[in-house]
C-alpha cells in the first residue's frame, strides 16, 4: 500500500500587480478597507467609508502624480497599496507616506510583499526620497513586512489613537531611497 505525503496547503497566490483602476476597483478596495475599520485597530478611522469616498481618494493621490496598486488573484482584488503626500509643505516634496492593505482571507501569502516590492520601485524610479510608514501598535505583521523592506523604526507616539475603548500607540518607520 503506498504511503500518503502530508502536504501542506499552499499558502501562496498567483498574484499580480496592476495601477488601481478608481472606477473598476473602489467597491473591492472599500470592502477591505471597511473590514480593518470595524475590525483593527491598524486605522484610525471609526466609520465605515463608501467607494465615492475611497475613488476620491484614489483621484487625489493619482492627481499628485503618486503611484497606487492593487494585488489581483484570480480577478479579484486581495490588496493594494499606495503613496501619500507625508506633508503638503514643499521641502517634503520628495517624502511620501506609504500604506498597505490585504484582504482578511489572503494575509500571509505574499500579497503585501508584492505591493510593497512594485510600490518601492515606483518610488524609486520617481525619484522619492524618504518613505514613511506609520503603524498602530502592536501590530507586528505590519513591523515584520516593513523591516523586510528595510524600513527601520524611527519614533513612537504613545496613546494618540483611541479606539475601541482604549488607547494606542503609533509607530513611525523609514526607509531611505537613495542615499
Amino acid at each position: 500500500m503506498p504511503r500518503r505525503l502530508n502536504r501542506m496547503p499552499d499558502t501562496t497566490l498567483d498574484i499580480s500587480i496592476r495601477p488601481v483602476s478608481a472606477e473598476a476597483d473602489s467597491a473591492a478596495i472599500t470592502e477591505i478597507y471597511n473590514h480593518y475599520i470595524r475590525n483593527a485597530v491598524v486605522t484610525f478611522e471609526e466609520l465605515e467609508v463608501t467607494s465615492e469616498q475611497i475613488r476620491e481618494r484614489i483621484n487625489t493621490v493619482l492627481s499628485a502624480s503618486l503611484p497606487w496598486l492593487v494585488a489581483e488573484s484570480s480577478d479579484r482584488v486581495v490588496g493594494y497599496a499606495y503613496a501619500g503626500l507625508f506633508h503638503s509643505r514643499s521641502a517634503y516634496r520628495f517624502t511620501v507616506e506609504a500604506t498597505v492593505y490585504v484582504a482578511k482571507n489572503s494575509s500571509g501569502r505574499g500579497s503585501g510583499s508584492k505591493l510593497y516590492q512594485a510600490l518601492l520601485r515606483q518610488l524609486k524610479e520617481q525619484n522619492c526620497h524618504s518613505v514613511i510608514a506609520i503603524i498602530a501598535l502592536p501590530n507586528e505583521a505590519s513591523v515584520r513586512l516593513h523591516e523586510k523592506f528595510h524600513f527601520r523604526k524611527r519614533g513612537q507616539l504613545a496613546e494618540v489613537g483611541y479606539k475601541f475603548d482604549r488607547w494606542h500607540d503609533v509607530g513611525y518607520w523609514q526607509l531611505i531611497l537613495h542615499s
